[in-house]
């Protein structure tokens, strides 16, 4: 964590608004601590001295349309603390930037380990390590059975050309931030375009769904799903993707970016879908189309925070090196879509 008084975050600023809007919340001067290993909107561990929460926002700087909605993260968060899915309970939405500079939400601290690298997983040892990866696919599985209108989501997005739109739009996010030559990612655009699979019945997708964006628990169970900022009501298949895609691709050596694959005990890609096409009773049958999609889709994020890592509007350490990796998940992406 980064401590002291943290960029985006003004403790005194904070309190002031949190006597005012849940008076008798805090007991006391607040300090805060920049969580870091979140690659965009910025989360921050804030505490009294007796009592933690998590307060989020956006980054710092250039942000891209739409991409950074706290009222959103807010409303998903506090619509499924009423169904099985693990989710902190959300305690206040802030949208007067006068208070931090930017729209942010306050949410309960949940304890538990966000499990970012190999090394993390080998140190509970194989057994773990699986039962850990098997509970990820089974709370995407809890997820995506949630029923939208039950959940007082029905209208959190648009299920109906799902896909192409998803497609569009993250093309215009690399058009928004795109500031140098990037051989082959326009032709993985056009190949994802030529070749969109049919969506099964919609469901609320988390948009980023990955072991570091869960806590889990001691008891290795997953206690909290975070990072909400991309989610919406659409193709539940586009998360399987992102999932397998994080789960095949290997550590870069020097890059920020980890990965957990190569833990012993990790399961497989393969082990994964097939854990969760049997749970879920989804046809899996297109899923290289969805994996290829998460590698442009990660192509494209990555290079937006290298854009603002070239105008100096990162907080942290390794955004040097993020700027690397963007060829390397476009030939990723361009591998699967023709071998699929």
């Amino acid at each position: 964590m980064s401590k002291g008084n943290p960029p985006g975050l003004d403790p005194k600023r904070l309190r002031a608004h949190l006597d005012r809007a849940l008076p008798g919340l805090t007991g006391g001067e607040l300090t805060a601590e920049l969580i870091e290993g979140g690659r965009s909107n910025l989360t921050y561990a804030v505490t009294d001295g007796t009592t933690r929460w998590a307060v989020r926002r956006p980054p710092l700087g250039h942000v891209l349309a739409t991409a950074h909605d706290m009222r959103r993260e807010h409303r998903v968060i506090s619509a499924l603390r009423r169904t099985a899915v693990p989710v902190p309970q959300a305690l206040l939405l802030c949208e007067d930037e006068d208070v931090l500079g930017a729209p942010f939400y306050v949410m309960e601290f949940v304890e538990g380990t966000p499990y970012r690298t190999a090394d993390q997983l080998a140190a509970i040892g194989p057994e773990r390590t699986r039962e850990v990866v098997l509970a990820l696919a089974d709370t995407l599985v809890g997820l995506h059975a949630v029923d939208p209108e039950a959940a007082g989501l029905a209208d959190f997005g648009r299920p109906e050309g799902f896909l192409e739109r998803q497609l569009r739009r993250w093309g215009k996010q690399l058009e928004a931030s795109r500031s140098r030559e990037l051989a082959g990612i326009d032709e993985l655009r056009a190949a994802l375009g030529g070749a969109l699979p049919r969506s099964p019945a919609p469901a609320v997708v988390h948009g980023d769904y990955r072991l570091d964006n869960v806590l889990v628990g001691a008891d290795d169970t997953v206690r909290a799903v975070l990072d909400w900022e991309m989610s919406t009501l659409g193709d539940p298949l586009t998360d399987l993707g992102l999932l397998v895609m994080y789960s095949e691709q290997r550590a870069v050596p020097g890059s920020p970016l980890t990965t957990t694959r190569e833990a012993p005990g990790h399961p497989t890609p393969a082990e994964i879908v097939a854990r969760y096409a049997a749970r879920s009773g989804r046809d899996v049958t297109a899923l290289p189309w969805y994996t290829a999609f998460a590698y442009f889709k990660l192509a494209v994020i990555l290079e937006g925070i290298h854009y603002r890592y070239t105008l100096g509007q990162t907080v942290g350490a390794g955004f040097d090196r993020i700027g690397q990796l963007v060829p390397l998940f476009v030939r990723n992406g361009l591998t699967t879509l023709k071998e699929g």
